[in-house]
């Protein structure tokens, strides 16, 4: 079978109106109440699921409820409260670390800039770009997990290996204004409907446009 041809951003628009209809409640499913919680949430769901998370935090927060108290934290207490989400030792090592960097350099707060927050302990593009988009509505780029990186591969959008070569790609072929909003949207598409095993294809919206409900093999 002759391998298609790179897709253009007209072609994407076609996905990316879809998945529109298919998701329309674009959200992050991990539970906060301010830029802080969100920080810290997105930094514990690595290795780990959104529903873990959602299970330690109400005590985490409520035990250190800010970066200034979450800077004096006893490492133990917090590692057997984080024990659930997986590689405890370091996810607690980089809260206490970033909220002592916020407290020390940002008065506390959660700066809303790229270059600031990648300087944190534990925080790339990815964990940023959730922040950024979510709480303060700034299209910083695209959001790229590991249900992203799947669907949009399985629609023949790349061929990229890494997370960082994947986002470049997809922000020359998403809007700008629709970044953060689409990167919600695949996460949740990725997550309850294109899976990564047994993809729920049939009666799928996109089907008719992606490769792998087309019956070509996975790339």
């Amino acid at each position: 079978m002759a391998s298609r041809p790179p897709i253009s951003r007209v072609r994407a628009s076609a996905f990316i109106q879809t998945l529109g209809v298919m998701v329309p409640e674009p959200r992050c499913e991990l539970d906060y109440r301010n830029p802080f919680e969100l920080l810290i949430a997105t930094q514990l769901s690595a290795q780990s699921t959104d529903a873990m998370v959602n299970r330690v935090t109400p005590t985490l927060f409520e035990r250190w409820p800010d970066a200034r108290t979450m800077a004096e934290a006893d490492p133990t207490e917090m590692e057997a409260i984080l024990r659930p989400t997986g590689f405890f030792r370091q996810k607690s090592k980089n809260a206490i670390a970033t909220s002592k960097i916020l407290v020390e350099r940002f008065d506390g707060a959660v700066p809303p800039r790229m270059e600031d927050l990648v300087t944190l302990p534990g925080v790339a593009r990815k964990t940023a770009n959730v922040v950024l988009g979510t709480v303060f509505g700034i299209q910083s780029g695209v959001t790229v997990d590991t249900h992203v990186f799947r669907v949009t591969r399985r629609w023949g959008w790349h061929k990229e290996k890494t997370p960082e070569k994947v986002e470049a790609h997809l922000m020359k072929l998403v809007p700008q204004a629709l970044w953060s909003d689409f990167g919600h949207r695949a996460v949740l598409f990725g997550r309850y409907h294109c899976t990564a095993r047994s993809p729920r294809c049939e009666g799928c919206g996109q089907r008719e446009r992606c490769p792998v409900g087309l019956g070509e093999a996975e790339p």
